[in-house]
């Protein structure tokens, strides 16, 4: 049985006239992820995403100073010598 492989994001996006940044990981490629930056954006609404565990992010789209989007890290665990 093959394994599916999942496409993350890490995303940043940075709240105006605050120094709140919101960091989440999206199950979404990073251009999906910016197409709906971008639509959220140009039609005037509120930014809605899911994150990998499933919480909803809201964010009205007046206070998006910036967002920044990568590739997702793997997560590696173990040791090496020396």
């Amino acid at each position: 049985m093959a394994k599916e492989s999942k496409t993350t994001t890490d995303l940043r996006i940075g709240i105006a006239d605050t120094g709140v940044d919101l960091m989440y990981e999206i199950n979404d490629s990073i251009e999906k992820v910016i197409a709906k930056v971008q639509e959220a954006l140009d039609a005037g609404k509120t930014l809605s995403l899911t994150d990998t565990k499933g919480r909803a992010i809201l964010v009205p789209h007046a206070k998006i100073a910036y967002v920044e989007a990568g590739n997702a890290a793997d997560r590696k665990v173990g040791f090496t010598t020396l």
